[in-house]
């Protein structure tokens, strides 16, 4: 049979559910909306989802008319949001595709022609591969299976192996002609895939297959629902009696009857013995559940598999859950004592190595007691200074301690309490405090105890590629432990955030469960609390005349370099730009004191602003940034201030570091402002004045409206009273367009009533 498709009708309508996925959300859309068959709708339905999800929906959706959002006004589950999709859906076919899954490259196009090839089946079976977090990739078990069928239509019973695919809806297409004439909808709670696949299969007239990798099975580390424990496992009864009801009413499907009864009770044997699904505590009235379940509905003369599998089926039937945990137990005995032994000694090398942090952590935590640090012990900075001191204001019960390394001790400033890593003190508060706040992790043989509250207060927003998704540039991941890396990311219960790209970036390269805090960074509020005094002051600290341009030049660090290596000619650029002009340099933290920048400073031909205790200030007092790729250009932002981006190496940073999104693009909200990728057009930049001209506010406006989003001057407030107080985190959000950051040094100079600009700048010794 042969449909005629009308008139605008799509040939495949996409069902996505959608909830809690904004950091894989726009990964999803976009796999299918890159596909090279484009004859397709996306229904996309919200079911209220409490972050950005309903948001980015709507994005998409302005920009292509094929993606259909459908916002729900209380959350329903997954079932009845597919049911909700397949109804609005217009088009021949149905696929459903979970929000964190996406498709493979060409899928689209394959099944397309597929059910040209084979006449319009009922049900087309398509492949599938799991891809992992490590960047894995492994095969379904189908794919032979599959290609056996070539281009073959059967039914379920001419063919009763395919009931043996996995049994999920979206590894198959369905006519959605069959599917709403039969009125097949999904019921509540888990396990409701295997329901509709096996009725529909069973349904079906027509089936046919394709070998094709269509689905892209994301293995989530965290936050799959089928991956949290508890009661709710316990529908899968219900859905399987259900199945049985349906067979019981069809007579004709009895030579599937023991198949389906194989399939139902080793599903639930490897239910039973997922940590992830059932708690031990659980399992054995679960054993019990099943055992009913197998005597309810055991055909008769079935006949149990072979090998240890029957064996296990054969305890089941019996019923003695004591019996079957012990030939359980007997069968691993070997495996899990070597595991405990190796608990055993790695747990007895912590005691070894440090029995004051364990005697410590057997003391009862401290309310009222904070441990703060920022960039691996550096000093009091970042973030978690500006939380520290809120804290002090709004929180003053809660004692603050610092940690500090030694060759850092003089920075902190009087009245600061710190301790020093590796201190006694140290692995005392360490193991005490109520509340642990960094801009980076603490390190590995850190505990977090219950009760602990862990917030990572990050270090900058995110252009380089980070957390996970650093495994395909070997440069960036060098020495790298990913597997250590998220188990310390398992420790935090709060990640912050200034904008919505940081949001879902995070969510998704750090695959843990964390919760996200849409506050702002604390350590921008200042840019909307500075007044002109403070602009003066920190342009007099830095030694700035009236007048001067002062254009702070901050390039970061190149994972595929050792050492600092200017990419500019400072001495010319300084030249170029003339005294009216005054060049601030400031090498990345990770570099020591160079020797260049400091002969340079000598010769007065650049201020060396690396070690400077403040960058805020640095901020504050210039009139231009110039950068590359470091997040310095998102605080910077905050201010409204002309932004240069000098990526001269951006083909190689980007193929060596990656990145997420095109500073050369000219796009809004990707590009900052003016670009320049060789000296001759940076000075071109400065010469012509595009670096404030009218393209480069326009862009710096579309970039300010996207990654300003959070920072109002009032971050750190509401980061204490959520986290500290365990208050609403207020006051709300103020508007961009009603935010007043400081002041531009010229305005400054104005408003505190400098004299007129001199005829020269900061004093240069000839080159």
């Amino acid at each position: 049979m042969s449909l005629v498709q009308q008139p605008g009708t799509p040939r495949i309508s996409l069902v996505i559910p959608v909830y809690r996925v904004q950091g894989y959300l726009r990964e999803c859309l976009d796999s299918v909306l890159a596909q090279s068959f484009g004859d397709v709708e996306i229904v996309a339905v919200n079911d209220h989802s409490p972050d950005a999800c309903g948001r980015i929906l709507d994005e998409y959706a302005a920009r292509d008319a094929r993606v259909r959002p459908i916002h729900l006004s209380a959350n329903r589950g997954i079932g009845k949001a597919r049911d909700l999709g397949a109804a609005h859906a217009t088009g021949d076919y149905l696929l459903f595709l979970d929000s964190d899954d996406t498709l493979a490259d060409g899928a689209l196009q394959a099944v397309a022609d597929r059910l040209d090839e084979t006449a319009e089946p009922d049900i087309l079976l398509v492949n599938h591969v799991r891809t992992y977090w490590t960047g894995r990739v492994q095969a379904s078990a189908a794919g032979e299976l599959l290609a056996a069928a070539g281009d073959d239509v059967f039914t379920a019973l001419e063919r009763p192996a395919y009931l043996g695919l996995f049994a999920v809806v979206w590894n198959r297409v369905y006519r959605r002609e069959f599917y709403a004439g039969h009125g097949f909808t999904f019921t509540d709670g888990l396990y409701e895939d295997a329901l509709m696949v096996y009725r529909t299969m069973l349904t079906a007239e027509t089936i046919a297959c394709l070998e094709h990798v269509c689905v892209e099975y994301r293995q989530r580390r965290q936050g799959n629902s089928m991956r949290t424990p508890g009661r709710k496992h316990f529908v899968i009864f219900e859905q399987y009696a259900r199945l049985f009801d349906f067979l019981n009413e069809r007579p004709q499907l009895e030579p599937v009857r023991g198949l389906l009864f194989e399939r139902m009770v080793s599903h639930f044997l490897f239910t039973l013995v997922r940590e992830d699904r059932i708690p031990p505590a659980d399992r054995s009235e679960f054993f019990a559940r099943a055992s009913a379940q197998y005597a309810r509905f055991k055909p008769a003369h079935f006949t149990r598999p072979e090998g240890a599998t029957g064996v296990r089926f054969e305890l089941l039937e019996r019923g003695s859950y004591p019996v079957y945990a012990a030939a359980e137990l007997a069968g691993s005995a070997r495996t899990k004592l070597r595991r405990r032994a190796a608990r055993a000694k790695t747990a007895l090398g912590r005691r070894a190595y440090d029995r004051l942090y364990h005697m410590h952590l057997r003391r009862p935590i401290d309310e009222n007691l904070a441990v703060y640090s920022a960039y691996w012990n550096r000093g009091v900075a970042c973030n978690p200074a500006a939380i520290y001191h809120k804290a002090r204001e709004l929180a003053p019960h809660v004692h603050g301690v610092w940690i500090v390394r030694p060759e850092d001790e003089h920075t902190v400033p009087a009245g600061v309490d710190y301790v020093l890593p590796r201190s006694p003190r140290y692995w005392e508060v360490m193991a005490r405090a109520k509340y642990l706040v960094n801009n980076v992790n603490f390190p590995n043989e850190v505990v977090k105890r219950p009760g602990q509250i862990h917030l990572q207060t990050h270090h900058g927003t995110p252009l380089k590629q980070m957390g996970i998704d650093q495994q395909r540039f070997p440069a960036a991941a060098k020495g790298m432990s990913f597997h250590k890396l998220l188990e310390r990311v398992d420790r935090w219960d709060y990640s912050l955030s200034s904008n919505q790209h940081s949001t879902e970036i995070w969510e998704r390269v750090y695959p843990c469960a964390f919760e996200s805090v849409d506050s702002g960074y604390p350590r921008n509020d200042v840019y909307f609390h500075a007044t002109a005094d403070d602009v003066t002051r920190a342009r007099a600290e830095l030694g700035i005349k009236s007048g001067q341009t002062a254009v702070l030049y901050c390039p970061t660090v190149r994972d595929y370099q050792k050492g600092f290596v200017p990419r500019l000619d400072l001495e010319r650029l300084c030249r170029e730009l003339g005294p009216d002009h005054v060049v601030l340099v400031r090498a990345h933290y990770f570099y020591g004191a160079d020797p260049r920048l400091r002969a340079l400073e000598e010769r007065g031909l650049i201020v060396d602003v690396s070690r400077h205790p403040v960058v805020e200030d640095l901020c504050l007092a210039a009139d231009v940034l110039v950068t590359d790729y470091s997040s310095i250009m998102f605080d910077f932002a905050c201010l409204d201030r002309p932004i240069v981006s000098y990526v001269d190496d951006w083909e190689v940073y980007r193929k060596a570091r990656g990145v997420y999104f095109d500073l050369l693009s000219q796009k809004p909200g990707e590009t900052p402002g003016a670009t320049a990728v060789s000296e001759d057009e940076l000075v071109e930049v400065f010469r012509t004045g595009a670096w404030m001209g009218p393209r480069a506010t326009a862009l710096r406006a579309a970039f300010r409206e996207r990654f300003v989003q959070y920072d109002d001057g009032h971050a750190a407030e509401r980061v204490v009273r959520q986290i500290f107080l365990g208050a609403r985190a207020t006051p709300p959000v103020i508007p961009l367009d009603q935010r007043t950051p400081a002041p531009a040094p010229r305005d400054s100079d104005a408003m505190t009533g400098c004299p007129p600009p001199p005829t020269g700048g900061v004093d240069r010794v000839p080159a």
